[in-house]
């Protein structure tokens, strides 16, 4: 059997906000083990993940990630940014260099100061902050649908609605991405920030 794994797994960040987006097929090769794999993780309720890859690598990073930020609120008695989580990741990920966690990531969360955050890594801990990304086997059909229709003053609204049209591209021609969408939305509303958890039937 062929063990090359499929996803799709978008990010938009706006004033404010973060949109994380992921098609929901878990696939090995040519073979669909599950309809229902989850690729996004809400770490905390200012910060998530969306993951592409081997899907036990992709659970064990969401574990790690979210045991340590825990660690880190307990020992030290304050939240870890998200420029912080996302530089201790890229540092795990590195470290495991030789035997790398077979996934792409996007984190996206909103620091203290109201400032969205987006970065996308690859499996060895390469670190870049973007205003949007894709990741996964569908990435080159869903990036071109967020670039023709993002711009710098998209509402929430409108970044929902266009990363969920990036997966939705992405799943009508990647044979590795399909069965419903997850949607993560991370929002600084006046002091408090929030986070809405999605799942879209198709």
């Amino acid at each position: 059997m062929s063990y090359g794994v499929g996803a799709t797994a978008v990010g938009i960040r706006g004033e404010g906000f973060v949109v994380l987006a992921a098609e929901r097929r878990v696939s090995y090769g040519g073979f669909i083990v599950s309809r229902s794999g989850k690729k996004i993780y809400k770490i905390t309720n200012y910060l998530g993940i969306a993951l592409a890859g081997l899907f036990a690598d992709i659970q064990a990073l969401a574990k790690i990630l979210a045991a340590e930020l825990s660690y880190h609120e307990i020992t030290v008695g304050q939240r870890m940014s998200v420029k912080a989580a996302s530089k201790l990741l890229a540092s795990i990920l590195y470290s495991y260099k030789y035997y790398p966690f077979l996934s792409e990531i996007l984190i996206g969360g909103i620091e203290e100061s109201g400032e969205a955050k987006l970065y996308v890594m690859d499996p060895l801990g390469s670190l870049i902050e973007d205003d949007y990304a894709a990741i996964g086997s569908g990435a080159p059909i869903a990036i071109g649908v967020i670039e023709n229709g993002y711009k710098d003053s998209l509402k929430v609204e409108e970044a929902k609605e266009l990363a969920l049209s990036a997966v939705r591209a992405a799943i009508e021609r990647d044979a590795m991405s399909g069965d419903g969408i997850d949607l993560l939305v991370l929002e600084r509303r006046g002091e408090a920030i929030t986070a809405q958890e999605e799942s879209i039937k198709l």
